[in-house]
């Protein structure tokens, strides 16, 4: 008797863990996929499974953490802003370099909020973790300026482009609300 009331307790509070280990693992699932917005879909689909997706989140937001992303001042914001609108009225004349432009700024902005310059992918991960609304922006934008520069892309693309890396840079730009968050 004593014997089965014992393995009754040890079967209970194995079950009370499982059960608390599945809730703490959909927490987490649900803070992840609050946090990443459409890119938690995305990254999902690219590994092919939930954990090893959550595990690259996680990783990216580590990653993030570390790096020390600063506002811009006020200096380097006013001019970031100038350089954008020359851009943008260059647009009229010259899709392509307005486009290239764009580009370019948005690695100098991110550079200059500390974001580390490496390929693409990894800037387009970090990204992710602070700005995940238009992480998805800056890719199709950049598949759009890799096409023109290749001579495949028409103006009503380098428009979406364009207004892709607007989006972007518009939040970038943001930094004080940023910082108080």
């Amino acid at each position: 008797m004593v014997v089965l009331v014992v393995i009754l307790a040890i079967v209970a509070l194995v079950a009370i863990g499982v059960v608390v280990w599945l809730l703490q693992r959909q927490r987490r699932s649900t803070a992840l996929r609050e946090q990443f917005g459409p890119e938690y879909d995305r990254t999902l689909s690219a590994t092919g499974d939930r954990r090893s997706a959550e595990a690259d989140l996680t990783a990216r937001q580590e990653r993030v953490e570390q790096l020390h992303i600063r506002p811009l001042d006020p200096a380097d914001e006013a001019a970031f802003a100038g350089e954008w609108r020359t851009a943008q009225a260059r647009f009229v004349d010259d899709p392509a370099g307005a486009v290239g432009d764009a580009d370019a700024l948005i690695g100098r902005v991110m550079q200059a909020r500390g974001y580390p310059i490496g390929d693409f992918e990894a800037r387009a991960a970090d990204l992710s973790v602070d700005h995940p609304r238009v992480v998805s922006n800056y890719r199709a934008a950049h598949r759009i300026a890799q096409a023109s520069a290749n001579g495949q892309a028409g103006t009503e693309q380098l428009r979406q482009a364009f207004v892709h890396y607007r989006a972007l840079f518009d939040e970038l730009l943001e930094t004080r609300q940023e910082v108080q968050r």
